[in-house]
């Protein structure tokens, strides 16, 4: 339903649309908006104030009419001189290469020198992996000796963040699991 009355709805409005705009185009002067009683209120007081500006508005400036007469504009068409759109402005050179930048590994550009006591986050993945895989030879003591933090912070690091584990599932494991549910449900029956 809702679909047909803005099917209709859009009908109405577009209907005699060209004659309705005409109409409104050959006005001689467009009416003007609706003004506020405070805005009439503040014309009227300035109007007794200062009659003089309504006669300077209706007033024609020569001298603003002569720099108007003074001002020429020329313009070049592109499609007839296609060369005059190709030149180039030295001072803004247009970028030679037009590759695609690409992204770095861990969605960020790395520092080239990291601060004392801070890591980047490819060394922290490093040692959160040597950590996960030799726990003994990689200890918190070792790894904030090694990258010159402290043992307290690395130690967190380490509590608090892991490194993904993949597991995949063994396909022998599933059919063992149905053979023996299968026994198990034969063994019921006898």
């Amino acid at each position: 339903m809702g679909k047909a009355m803005s099917v209709v709805g859009r009908q109405v409005q577009r209907f005699n649309v060209e004659n309705r705009a005409q109409k409104v185009i050959s006005q001689a002067k467009p009416k003007p908006a609706p003004k506020f009683e405070s805005n009439l209120r503040d014309l009227e007081r300035v109007l007794k104030d200062h009659p003089e500006i309504v006669e300077e508005q209706s007033r024609k400036n020569v001298q603003l009419d002569e720099n108007l007469r003074q001002v020429y504009v020329t313009s070049k068409d592109v499609m007839i001189d296609p060369k005059a759109a190709q030149t180039q402005d030295p001072d803004k050179p247009l970028p030679i290469n037009r590759t695609t930048v690409e992204e770095y590994e861990f969605g960020h550009l790395e520092p080239r020198t990291v601060t004392k006591g801070r890591c980047t986050l490819r060394q922290a993945v490093q040692f959160i992996g040597n950590h996960q895989t030799d726990p003994q030879q990689w200890t918190s003591a070792k790894i904030a000796e090694y990258y010159n933090m402290k043992e307290p912070l690395v130690r967190n690091i380490l509590d608090h963040f892991k490194s993904f584990e993949v597991h995949l599932p063994d396909k022998n494991l599933e059919r063992r699991r149905v053979l023996t549910r299968a026994a198990e449900g034969a063994k019921q029956i006898e």
